[in-house]
């Protein structure tokens, strides 16, 4: 299936899990889930939560408290090592990233009014690797720009299913989630949206 570019360095895969590979990658990562429960993040410095709750699979997992923004190998509230990355996933991201393998898969839960403000992934060493992010659940309005916040900024509905990837000249893009559709979708129990960042680590 071949992706459409929405910008330049930025594709995007209509509904590349089909909706038993969906229903089955919901599966695994709810079960591995349940070994790094999500948390609720907060702003450095403010404290502030976030509207969305996170965990990580993978050797690294990206956390932000007071203190600032990081990766570290183990789970900030269990302090145990974050679970594996599905298998699924990591057919994906040798499909198309063409980069070593991910580190890291950031998993975002949005449910009511949750959003991401736009912003940039750049505490990674690696930025010759793209992010690829997978939606699973609720449909969300996604907004990617260029590399400064005053770029204009181009936004596509998301659905269950899609894959968006973003690297070259748009690796260090702002982006976010403007809000999500609730009761879009049925795939999660309780619903919301789950957004799976796949991102390579070190360099």
């Amino acid at each position: 299936m071949n992706g459409l570019a929405i910008a330049p360095g930025v594709m995007l895969w209509r509904e590349k899990f089909s909706k038993d590979e969906q229903t089955a990658l919901l599966q695994d990562v709810r079960a591995r889930i349940e070994a790094a429960p999500f948390y609720r993040p907060v702003m450095p410095g403010s404290g502030n939560p976030f509207s969305v709750e996170e965990s990580n699979l993978g050797t690294l997992g990206w956390v932000s408290d007071k203190s600032g923004y990081r990766y570290q190998v183990t789970h900030p509230v269990t302090d145990a090592p974050w679970p594996a990355i599905p298998d699924a996933l990591m057919t994906l991201w040798r499909e198309i990233a063409n980069a070593p393998d991910p580190e890291c898969c950031l998993v975002n839960l949005y449910r009511g009014p949750a959003r991401m403000g736009l912003h940039q992934d750049k505490d990674e060493q690696a930025l010759s690797a793209p992010v690829v992010s997978v939606s699973l659940g609720d449909e969300a309005l996604f907004r990617i720009g260029g590399t400064s916040r005053k770029d204009p900024t181009r936004s596509v509905k998301l659905s269950s299913g899609d894959v968006v990837m973003f690297g070259g000249p748009a690796r260090l893009a702002y982006h976010g989630i403007d809000r999500i559709y609730p009761g879009s979708s049925s795939l999660i129990p309780g619903g919301g949206r789950i957004n799976l960042t796949l991102r390579r680590v070190t360099g």
